[in-house]
């Protein structure tokens, strides 16, 4: 017999330890996504089980004290105090427009030109008129009144004549030396000289500063002026001026436009006072009063707050949108603000200092006139019924009801009353 024969064909070895976790771990990588999909579920297992024990993770907020302040927000637009329509006093064609749109003007520069030759016409001719009622007042006052004295003079001395004339022709038919003829020829001839002198007298009366020619002359002189004065003045109208300084934000007229008088060309917004005009819902007009500050920004420059002060409000209510107009005069207006500029502005209407305090989102039924919060404690959310004092921006005063330290779940977490919970502060 074979010695080989009495030997076993393999040898048996004992398994080793590293070559089974080789072997299981070979086993686990071919099926890995089933062994994934394995621990994915005790994992959502193990967790849901935890949620429903001891409830799901809430992310709550503090109850704290701090300073207050309740505002009214408001938008509208930046304009000046008033604006200053200009328009043309007379109808006529435009010739030139010297200024644009935006552009800052001072008082009394020049704006639009109307053509005026027909204007100046009339300035010639009103002219010529009153230097005709100069000259008839200096002839009244070089020759005609010279010679009415004279001519008085020469009437008194024919009378004094024709007086003594008729004396003499009376004493000697008196006597029965003279003829009734030659009595009657004094007699006339003394009615004439009287009459001449009373004439005379007329006409220097007349003559004089207080007679009716020379009244009537110094009218037609100050009618004259007066016709001048107007003439220049229209064509003063045909230079449209800056009433004073101040920015043009509106122009509506062109080079060749008709004018019209009363229909506004430009519109300036004058320097000076700048204010803020906001629309206010009508249910807070109780809290607004003269004097309140207020903070104001652009929205094309959010970041820039400036002060304003509320200087105006509109005693009547805007019935179709349920608002009041309010003022807010601006005393250090920013280099960037424009008029009709779109701003943003929060009014303060209260203060209040060391106040307790809590997010406006963690408050239910603030229109129902019994607002609560959801109050964790105890692993649990409970209703809590709360008292609110001022408004502020994004927080409550909360007058009764909750402590500092209490914590509150927001109302956007989707917490039930009476459900388990657990708290995570942010």
């Amino acid at each position: 017999m074979d010695s080989k024969t009495n030997q076993p064909d393999h040898a048996i070895e004992a398994p080793q330890p590293a070559s089974r976790l080789a072997r299981a771990a070979g086993a686990a990588w071919q099926h890995k996504w089933s062994v994934l999909g394995i621990v994915l579920v005790l994992v959502a297992t193990a967790l849901g089980i935890a949620r429903l024990v001891l409830g799901p993770e809430i992310v709550v907020v503090p109850v704290l004290r701090g300073d207050l302040v309740q505002t009214v927000v408001a938008s509208g637009h930046i304009e000046t105090p008033y604006r200053v329509e200009i328009a043309s006093q007379i109808t006529g064609t435009v010739e030139e427009v010297l200024v644009q749109e935006g552009e800052v003007v001072k008082q009394g520069q020049k704006l639009i030109a109307i053509e005026d030759s027909e204007l100046q016409a009339a300035v010639v001719q009103n002219e010529g008129a009153v230097a005709q009622a100069e000259a008839r007042v200096r002839q009244l006052h070089e020759l005609t009144k010279p010679a009415a004295d004279q001519a008085l003079v020469q009437a008194q001395a024919n009378l004094v004549n024709a007086q003594a004339a008729y004396d003499r022709a009376e004493k000697l038919a008196r006597d029965g030396y003279g003829t009734r003829a030659t009595l009657d020829d004094a007699t006339k001839n003394l009615d004439v000289a009287r009459t001449q002198v009373r004439t005379a007298e007329l006409q220097v009366f007349t003559s004089s500063p207080t007679g009716s020619d020379y009244v009537m002359a110094e009218t037609q002189l100050s009618q004259a002026r007066a016709n001048l004065n107007t003439a220049r003045s229209r064509l003063a109208y045909c230079t449209i001026t800056a009433p004073r300084d101040g920015v043009l934000i509106t122009r509506n007229v062109e080079r060749g436009t008709v004018v019209q008088p009363g229909k506004a060309l430009l519109v300036l917004a004058p320097a000076g006072g700048t204010q803020v005009v906001v629309q206010i819902d009508e249910k807070n007009l109780g809290m607004l009063t003269l004097g309140q500050k207020a903070l104001a920004s652009a929205d094309a420059y959010p970041d820039q707050r400036f002060a304003a002060v509320v200087s105006y409000i509109n005693p009547s209510v805007d019935i179709s949108r349920a608002s009041v107009q309010v003022k807010l005069a601006v005393a250090e207006p920013p280099n960037y603000l424009r008029q009709d500029m779109t701003v943003s502005v929060d009014i303060e209407v209260a203060r209040r200092a060391n106040a307790v305090v809590v997010p406006a989102r963690a408050v239910h039924d603030v229109g129902g006139g019994a607002p609560w919060v959801l109050k964790a404690n105890g692993g649990r959310a409970h209703q809590q019924a709360v008292k609110l004092g001022l408004r502020g921006t994004g927080q409550y005063e909360v007058l009764d009801g909750l402590q500092p330290g209490d914590v509150v779940i927001p109302s956007t977490a989707g917490v039930k009353v009476g459900q388990r919970i657990r708290t995570v502060t942010p």
